[in-house]
């Protein structure tokens, strides 16, 4: 097997790993809607749990990747998450369901920032910024394939869609990835012993700017979780949005992962398209075109309108995400250990935002549409943090 090969074998377990972690997560808040009564306030909440715990574990995991080894936290994570579906599979009651929601919170991170290392790993800085196009390509378009499809799923085996689907793709990539581990480890010596690689030089487009580069970092930085406050508090409410424009959850499945396939858009043309790197006015438009988007779609009545919105929600969610791992690796480095950073900094954003949305209903509840202005409100703040930011460093740097 070649270096490349191996690299396949990452992409592949990147897509099942994200087909398998949306059939359970995004389609958790319809079981707990119909089997709990769960409302908006109480999938928030939830969510808003899955976040709190998700900081702290993306930090420690991440860490424990860097330390033990990427390829054994993969096995620990792969076989973890399969007895966590089967435990769901098997426990039904509502205390049961929030412990198993806890566990995945902590056991999926032992998977994301070791794939995010081992697809840029023995690459050129050149290669690095391929992998990563290609990465974000496929785990993209594999949340779009499964919430396309998951809805249908759903309708047609319930608990079998949520829990033993996923299940069964988890174990299926323990045992893909022990065939890997074979070529991975050969792999890895040859490439130890090549040349090492010339000294890391930032993108010649960095120096044109009245900007440092680190100011594009840490406004990336800055900007990620704001994106995931968004993409969160539609993911938990979405049962919500599709009772109220009447849909199924196999109609959900068509009309609401429109967003999804946007952002595969947008990381496809990002990817090839580099007229974006280290201009502000790209990153400044996604934000704005982020808050007026998820407002359409958290407000609208209209199924026509909640589907133009989110093509832009895609857009938007695609250019921030990409701009954060981006300037990561243009100005910082690609490793397990900024893996689990870039990790909890996205936990950040999936507990703030949920957290406002659920908070807002506790306080106003007979306003259905408090979640939507208070989220709202809280992107808002972050933009003026974002214009605040590069002021700041034009100052600086003036």
């Amino acid at each position: 097997m070649t270096h490349r090969q191996l690299k396949v074998g990452y992409f592949t377990l990147a897509g099942m790993n994200t087909l398998a972690t949306s059939y359970y997560f995004n389609y958790l808040f319809f079981f707990l809607r119909d089997h709990f009564g769960f409302g908006n306030r109480g999938n928030l909440g939830v969510t808003a749990l899955h976040g709190f715990i998700y900081v702290f574990a993306a930090w420690q995991c991440g860490k424990f990747a860097a330390r033990c080894g990427r390829v054994l936290s993969l096995k620990i994570g792969f076989l973890g998450l399969a007895l966590i579906m089967i435990g769901g599979g098997l426990f039904h009651g509502l205390a049961a369901q929030l412990v198993l929601l806890a566990s995945y919170s902590v056991v999926l991170l032992l998977t994301w920032p070791a794939l995010e290392a081992l697809v840029s790993e023995g690459e050129t800085q050149a290669g690095v910024q391929e992998m990563v196009g290609i990465y974000n390509c496929t785990w993209a378009g594999a949340a779009s394939l499964a919430y396309f499809t998951g809805g249908k799923l759903y309708d047609a085996f319930g608990l079998g869609a949520v829990y033993w689907l996923p299940a069964g793709i988890f174990f299926a990539q323990f045992i893909l990835l022990l065939w890997l581990e074979k070529h991975h480890r050969v792999i890895a010596t040859t490439r130890a012993a090549a040349p090492a690689e010339t000294e890391h030089v930032i993108e010649k487009t960095a120096q044109d700017q009245p900007l440092p580069p680190q100011a594009f970092l840490k406004m990336a930085w800055l900007a990620n979780p704001f994106a995931y406050i968004a993409i969160n508090t539609l993911i938990a409410v979405m049962p919500g949005v599709s009772d109220k424009l009447g849909l199924t959850p196999t109609q959900a499945g068509l009309f609401c992962s429109v967003w999804f396939f946007g952002r595969f858009g947008a990381f496809a043309l990002l990817w090839k398209w580099r007229g974006w790197h280290y201009r502000f006015r790209w990153l400044l438009t996604a934000f704005f075109l982020l808050i007026a988007s998820l407002a359409a779609i958290l407000l609208s009545p209209v199924l026509w309108l909640v589907v133009v919105a989110q093509v832009f929600f895609g857009l938007a969610t695609g250019l921030i995400y990409y701009s954060s791992l981006f300037y990561s690796m243009d100005v910082g480095e690609a490793s397990s250990e900024h893996g689990g950073l870039h990790e909890a900094f996205i936990g950040a954003g999936i507990f703030l935002g949920p957290a406002t949305g659920a908070l807002a209903m506790t306080l106003a509840p007979r306003s259905p549409d408090m979640c939507a202005w208070a989220v709202s409100g809280l992107l808002t703040l972050g933009l003026g943090g974002l214009v605040w930011l590069r002021q700041a460093s034009l100052k600086r740097g003036s």
